[in-house]
């Protein structure tokens, strides 16, 4: 799902951050990783797919602020979710309310302050995939429309592990998922080939990006019950999944 944040900190690229004698030590064991795990790296979302997001933040949030500037108009979570899905939340609030630039604006100022005082809450049983999946010696790294600071205190908040890489809306407009520009970053980080990384994500633009990738995608299909999305996901992706349980038994 889609955030904004207009005053956080700007991120350089990311595996600039990583210490050489890191990667290089994920390098020299990069082989035994490839035979003791199905997926060395996961690649994951972080709204509606490792937190409890839309429901509780953003549509909270689009419903108080629409009551303001465009009243007569009325979503059901539901249709928030589906729209969110296709055509996309810039859509949403430009083509379908018919926001202004300047109301955009606002909206974003608007949803900082709300989301600033509102964690999300991280799914059950997506600490333990993350903790074992690390135990085993893999990787995860987040690919987002969040903010990395926001991603990162969400991660500390509900006591998960801390992830290697993130990229999120930091990052310069044209290099944001659906381009692929993140995975291969993370590919040549770790000298990943495609088959070793899955990209778990709840919306099109991580279905869009993996499949430019090369990557293998599951979708993440707890975060809601909207037919029209998960027809799409189970028809278009190679693994989906329905419970945060299934995907720690496909991980297992």
């Amino acid at each position: 799902m889609l955030l904004r944040q207009p005053n956080c900190r700007s991120s350089k690229t990311p595996s600039e951050d990583l210490e050489p004698t890191y990667k290089a030590a994920f390098r020299e064991g990069g082989e035994r990783l490839r035979t003791l795990m199905k997926y060395p790296c996961l690649i994951l979302d972080h709204d509606d797919t490792v937190v409890n997001s839309t429901a509780t933040i953003h549509y909270p949030a689009f419903v108080a602020y629409m009551k303001d500037v465009r009243p007569h108009i009325h979503l059901t979570l539901e249709e928030y979710f589906a729209l969110n899905f296709d055509p996309g939340v810039v859509p949403l609030f430009r083509d379908i309310c018919g926001l202004s630039p300047e109301e955009m604006k606002a909206e974003e100022m608007f949803w900082a302050s709300y989301v600033k005082d509102h964690i999300p809450r991280a799914y059950d049983g997506i600490r333990e995939i993350l903790e074992k999946h690390k135990e085993n010696g893999g990787l995860f790294c987040v690919i987002s429309h969040s903010y990395s600071y926001y991603i990162e205190r969400d991660y500390e908040h509900n006591g998960l592990p801390k992830p290697d890489l993130i990229y999120g809306w930091d990052l310069e407009p044209s290099l944001r998922k659906p381009n692929p520009y993140a995975v291969h970053e993370i590919a040549r980080t770790f000298s990943l080939s495609p088959e070793e990384m899955l990209v778990i994500d709840d919306l099109k633009p991580g279905y869009e990006m993996a499949r430019a990738a090369g990557v293998p995608f599951a979708a993440a299909g707890w975060a809601n019950d909207i037919p029209e999305i998960e027809n799409f996901m189970r028809q278009n992706c190679d693994f989906y999944f329905k419970e945060v349980k299934d995907l720690a038994v496909f991980l297992c």
